[in-house]
């Protein structure tokens, strides 16, 4: 009996566990809505509201320009940061990318990225989430500290990433 009721108890934290802790197979970015998607098998199971960079409409054509990218990437590397908590680094510029600013004489720039949020931000009244009602960024894709956590724990380097207008 007692095993019975100890395994009733435990399936469903040990079920709960797995759904936070489920590995993204995609990320999808839909910038029009300022929402971040974590998908796996096909189904979105966690969203989350960001900020873009400060100039939001259209893909990112040179460095500088202020816009967020939009197309196909990769999360290829991570670090934590002094300034943004935890980054993850988006695999911009890809070929295209480059071919596009180069026809512009200009470069594609670099260095996007998704991250948290200035931790001295956490000391205002509102926390950490109010500046994403903003963008602000340079082109990154800027997230509250506590949802940067979950998605640094949700995804891996490798996972694509898919920033749509």
């Amino acid at each position: 009996m007692f095993k019975t009721i100890l395994f009733l108890i435990l399936i469903p934290i040990y079920l709960i566990s797995q759904e936070f802790m489920q590995l993204a197979d995609k990320v999808i970015v839909k910038k029009s809505t300022h929402m971040l998607y974590l998908s796996s098998g096909g189904k979105i199971y966690k969203q989350y509201h960001i900020s873009l960079g400060q100039n939001p409409i259209g893909a990112k054509m040179v460095e500088g320009d202020m816009r967020t990218p939009e197309g196909a990437y990769i999360l290829d590397w991570r670090q934590i940061s002094k300034l943004y908590n935890k980054s993850i680094h988006i695999s911009y510029p890809n070929q295209k990318d480059r071919a596009r600013a180069r026809a512009m004489g200009m470069s594609a720039g670099g260095m996007i990225m998704i991250h948290g949020t200035p931790s001295h931000w956490a000391l205002s009244p509102f926390g950490d989430w109010i500046p994403i009602l903003l963008d602000w960024t340079e082109g990154c894709i800027a997230m509250s500290n506590d949802d940067m956590e979950e998605v640094w724990d949700m995804t891996q380097d490798g996972t694509p990433i898919y920033i749509i207008p």
